[in-house]
């Protein structure tokens, strides 16, 4: 079993920045791969970014340039940088594992970009 608990979110004006972090339970994080996921009032959660233990990473387009997704295996940690957010970035944001052929998800954590 993965935990997986999300901080980082809050309220910031457009073109602000946040830093979200995803921290995972487990002996095995660096062969997890994590990824973070949004969900939108009304819309389908999507993928935003991957990164596999193997230090592979991908974006969805909207976000390239501006989103940057990192680990740190010795703190069991992933991170979102996202810079230059925009309106409709707002969303609630899952951090998730794969591990074992399992998912896991994290509770959440909502970012909010409004003037």
């Amino acid at each position: 079993q993965v935990q997986l608990v999300e901080s980082g979110g809050g309220l910031v004006q457009p073109g602000g920045s946040l830093r979200l972090s995803c921290a995972a339970s487990g002996s095995f994080f660096r062969l997890y791969t994590m990824g973070w996921y949004r969900q939108a009032p009304g819309n389908q959660r999507e993928l935003v970014s991957v990164i596999t233990g193997g230090g592979s990473i991908n974006y969805i387009d909207s976000v390239k340039g501006r989103f940057t997704i990192s680990r740190d295996n010795a703190k069991n940690t992933v991170y979102l940088q996202m810079n230059n957010l925009k309106v409709e970035d707002t969303a609630l944001y899952y951090c998730n594992a794969v591990f074992a052929g399992k998912d896991y998800w994290g509770q959440g954590t909502q970012v909010t970009v409004s003037s």
